[in-house]
């Protein structure tokens, strides 16, 4: 009999907080009545973050890469090990693949509610958490389709009442405060519940996003294959958030704006990609004088004007 779930968890240089994710989820696990499998794909931290999981949890099937997959190619390689490839049968796999942040705090029942709401309806295939900060404040958990007008809320001068509205892609909070799950675009990457069927018909990440975007792509094909996506406010988890990318802030810079030109290119039709374009070129003048009036060290600012200046030339070239 195959496993209710599969849990995956990709590490790198955040070792305690990572311990702390596996505490949290661990604890949920035993009360949920799930049966479970947790994988940790680790992608050659340098703090330890392997070892130290190694020791706390013998249980975890553990990955120790010797470079650094990134978090799509690390997901695609534990969602291969558990069996997703072409071909496989379906009664061997989980019925459902979680993939989970480190930078995370599951709260009670939330493993639970998730995968009962992933089976609630039939046409359900990707469902996510309800996220608050660490200090308990509101995140938002779940976007619409990004378009136009998010990128113009990146650059320009916008009212704040439209920042918080769906000009910028962000659902009411009242929803979240709702017991009823509700439809999505697409549910933040920190916490993606997955039924298998869904898997198997859209096929893995697309290895062409390093990271960012991957999930907004994801959800993008899983929506055109005929599967709806809802986030879900009763399961409740804590999203530290950005605690590794945010360590090597430029480099974060330009691979977020490379995923997204991806994802215009891969998405929108050939008239919003040339004006997307347009508007990221835009936007990257007014961050490098920006980042020249600014306080930062003279490193810090040149790094990120270094950063500003790829991202035009991409956006120029695209």
């Amino acid at each position: 009999m195959s496993r209710d779930l599969a849990v995956v968890i990709i590490t790198w240089n955040v070792r305690d907080l990572a311990l702390q994710a596996l505490d949290s989820l661990y604890a949920d696990l035993v009360t949920s009545g799930l049966s479970a499998d947790v994988y940790v794909v680790d992608n050659a931290s340098t703090d330890g973050t392997a070892a130290a999981i190694q020791a706390s949890y013998s249980e975890v099937r553990l990955t120790a890469s010797a470079e650094n997959l990134g978090f799509v190619r690390g997901n695609n390689l534990a969602l291969r090990q558990i069996g997703f490839c072409e071909g496989a049968d379906p009664e061997t796999l989980p019925r459902a693949v979680y993939l989970l942040n480190p930078d995370t705090i599951t709260q009670p029942d939330a493993t639970r509610t998730l995968f009962e709401a992933l089976f609630s309806a039939s046409d359900v295939g990707l469902v996510g958490a309800r996220l608050t900060y660490g200090d308990g404040s509101f995140q938002h958990s779940a976007f619409t389709f990004p378009g136009l007008r998010q990128l113009w809320t990146e650059f320009f001068p916008t009212p704040g009442r439209f920042l918080e509205g769906r000009f910028n892609g962000r659902y009411s909070r009242s929803v979240y405060q709702s017991d009823h799950p509700f439809a999505v675009d697409f549910v933040l990457g920190a916490t993606m519940m997955l039924r298998r069927e869904a898997v198997l018909q859209t096929g893995l990440m697309d290895e062409q996003f390093f990271m960012y975007c991957e999930e907004i792509d994801w959800a993008r094909r899983i929506h055109n294959a005929g599967w709806s996506v809802r986030c879900v406010p009763k399961a409740h988890v804590i999203h530290l958030g950005g605690q590794s990318s945010s360590q090597i802030r430029p480099q974060t810079v330009t691979r977020l704006w490379t995923s997204r030109l991806l994802l215009y290119q891969k998405h929108y039709p050939t008239w919003k990609v040339a004006l997307a374009r347009q508007m990221i070129i835009l936007g990257m003048r007014r961050k490098i004088t920006e980042a020249y009036q600014s306080a930062l060290s003279d490193t810090d600012r040149d790094s990120l004007i270094a950063a500003y200046q790829t991202v035009l030339q991409l956006a120029q070239k695209s």
